[in-house]
């Protein structure tokens, strides 16, 4: 399946918090959009692997993206290693995409920044042609996507460019809230965390208005880059 989005995230629920509003976007513009998670998100306080996976699917569903996977690496313990960037490679080049959206390059949970280095590194080798790699026993051509975009997530991180998403952001809390084991739920009776309390989905809804404003819209989303994007004309920026 050829698509031109790819988004990754560490752990189910990352997607849906950093850039789902993003997907929607460009979903309704025509573009084809998948979701790869590198893990099952097995440490988290709150909720199991299969109910994470069922909440995944869940939140894919009313994103209307074209598929999730999932590449199974360990939470917490997965390597910047070449092993791991194999079988990232291996999904890179099956999907092959033209944008990759993955995690912040720095945050409070270090899966993220070590996501990143892994999905960049991954990137890079999947276009060489020296490095093999088979889907169902049959050797997969190089790819390499045009671009790798980090959204932002708990961390401040002034972004290099922001996307307008006011039509979408009462869907993104949808898709958001379709975790209901890991956000705000009081009918819950798991232990609390950062992300459970009542204040964190606000405290999403002001991010994305903080980089609104900066746009003059009511709510965006922000992204860093790794090499300078370019514009054919000028009036493509507002």
């Amino acid at each position: 399946m050829k698509i031109d989005i790819l988004a990754i995230g560490v752990h189910p629920d990352d997607v849906e918090l950093g850039c789902s509003g993003t997907l929607l976007k460009h979903i309704a513009d025509g573009k084809k959009v998948g979701i790869l998670d590198l893990t099952r998100g097995e440490l988290g306080t709150r909720g199991t692997p299969a109910l994470r996976k069922k909440e995944a699917e869940h939140a894919a569903k009313i994103l209307g993206v074209e598929f999730r996977d999932n590449l199974g690496l360990r939470d917490g313990a997965f390597e910047n290693n070449s092993k791991s960037q194999l079988e990232l490679i291996k999904k890179i080049r099956q999907y092959r995409p033209e944008i990759i959206l993955c995690n912040a390059i720095r945050d409070r949970h270090p899966d993220h920044g070590r996501s990143s280095r892994l999905v960049s590194e991954a990137c890079f080798y999947a276009g060489l042609q020296k490095i093999t790699s088979t889907e169902k026993s049959k050797s997969q051509p190089s790819w390499r996507p045009k671009a790798v975009y980090h959204y932002i997530q708990d961390r401040h991180i002034k972004p290099d460019f922001v996307i307008d998403i006011s039509t979408f952001v009462q869907k993104k809390m949808q898709c958001i809230e379709a975790f209901s084991s890991q956000f705000y739920n009081p009918k819950s009776k798991e232990a609390p965390t950062v992300i459970s309390s009542p204040l964190f989905l606000e405290h999403v809804k002001a991010r994305m208005m903080d980089f609104g404003r900066d746009i003059g819209v009511q709510y965006a989303e922000g992204f860093t880059v790794e090499r300078t994007p370019g514009i054919s004309s000028l009036f493509n920026l507002i």
